[in-house]
């Protein structure tokens, strides 16, 4: 009797945490959630062993903020692979660079030519933005919606283990008002219940928390560092230590070509090309994409003919073609066109003076035939097509004629 009596006034003493109530059909329940709701009680719950079509209306729940959550993550994913693949793949020469912003050298910008595509590729971005999107959607709305909205892991929560959820875990169905609504009232709570049909009413109360010991807590966390370490002791053998034992390394030491190096294979000198090279020229003809090539190879009478100067004379086009024959030009031609370049006097001996520019020849040519010459060369010039673009071929055409009419100026030039 003395121990019955200290077991159950130990039970009262703990904090009441609701009044439950159980009922035997579907239709019970809804209707009596309906009148829970219509008696102005909010902090209560519905639990049933199966869904009941019609509940969320029965208990007035609104709409949950899950979906801005995974929005918002799916969002957040997309813009990380985007960005992230912008910057890996742009142009280092140019922009935003790891060394501006003191980012360590592995996170340097690495950009992939591949097939003429450009270095901001929208359609070869699409799997990964894909991927990310739904990577960063499906973890954070898994995450929030078990720490968050459910609150769990909930383990010790007071409904657990209690005849009440036994019932409504298998044949029956129950409603579970708390103590934490305003208008609760252990007394009024019971008789309302019943009131609405209600059976094998009773209170819940919070469990008794037994607080751990030092023992415990010292056996919790010796076992979680214990994992901690088994984890990553086998991530490191695996991954530095197994993964380079044969058979393994056949990705490695397979017969394969790296960029810019010979097609050697083997000690033996055996090679896959006959020129030795790694990196073949492209097939003749190849065209990249984006890349339309030029259409008077060898015919430099009709680039003549058919190609015009597409710039105006103005400041800046002058200024740009100035900068670029100073760069590319004046080095053999002379700052003023004349043939008097720093290489002139060091040729001149071999026959291979450059020509002045104001010759009564080169004056007599249309800027599609100094084009070409840029393009392919001439004599002993070499081809400027690989250094030079075509806007600017045609800039230092303008200022190329801006030298010219310089040189014999004309009175009216001088207004």
């Amino acid at each position: 009797m003395v121990r019955s009596h200290l077991i159950t006034e130990v039970i009262m003493s703990r904090r009441l945490h609701s009044v439950v109530a159980l009922f035997k059909t579907p239709d019970s329940i809804i209707h009596a959630t309906e009148k829970t709701v219509a008696a102005g009680y909010k902090d209560f719950d519905v639990h049933t062993p199966y869904p009941l079509h019609g509940m969320d209306h029965a208990m007035k729940l609104k709409g949950t903020n899950l979906p801005y959550v995974s929005l918002v993550f799916a969002l957040i994913g997309f813009a990380v692979a985007l960005v992230f693949q912008w910057y890996t793949l742009g142009d280092p020469l140019s922009g935003i660079s790891g060394e501006l912003i003191n980012l360590p050298r592995w996170l340097e910008r690495y950009p992939f030519v591949i097939g003429g595509k450009p270095l901001f590729s929208l359609p070869a971005f699409v799997p990964v933005m894909f991927e990310l999107t739904v990577l960063f959607c499906a973890l954070a709305t898994a995450a929030s919606l078990i720490m968050y909205f459910c609150n769990l892991p909930a383990n010790a929560h007071p409904l657990h283990d209690t005849d009440y959820m036994r019932s409504v875990s298998s044949d029956r169905f129950g409603i579970c008002i708390e103590s934490s609504d305003p208008a609760f009232d252990e007394g009024k709570v019971k008789s309302f219940l019943e009131g609405v049909g209600g059976e094998d009413i009773q209170s819940v109360r919070q469990p008794y928390k037994r607080p751990p010991s030092f023992l415990s807590s010292i056996i919790f966390f010796g076992i979680l560092v214990g994992v901690v370490c088994v984890v990553s002791g086998k991530f490191y053998f695996i991954f530095n230590k197994v993964l380079y034992w044969g058979p393994f390394t056949w990705m490695e030491t397979q017969e394969k070509l790296t960029p810019q190096a010979p097609s050697i294979l083997d000690e033996s000198g055996k090679v896959i090309f006959k020129d030795g090279r790694g990196m073949q020229t492209p097939v003749p003809g190849t065209v990249a994409r984006g890349f339309m090539p030029y259409q008077f190879s060898q015919e430099p009478d009709q680039a003549g003919q058919l190609l015009t100067n597409p710039l105006v004379v103005d400041e800046a086009n002058l200024a740009r073609g100035k900068d670029l024959y100073q760069i590319y030009c004046s080095i053999c031609h002379g700052d003023f066109g004349k043939g008097e370049g720093s290489v002139s006097g060091r040729d001149a001996a071999k026959g291979l003076r450059p020509p002045s520019l104001h010759s009564k020849k080169v004056k007599g040519w249309s800027d599609g035939r100094l084009y070409h010459v840029i393009v392919e060369g001439q004599n002993a010039m070499p081809a400027y097509d690989k250094q030079i673009q075509e806007k600017d071929r045609w800039a230092i055409i303008l200022y190329l004629r801006a030298l010219q009419r310089a040189l014999d100026a004309k009175e009216s030039d001088l207004q």
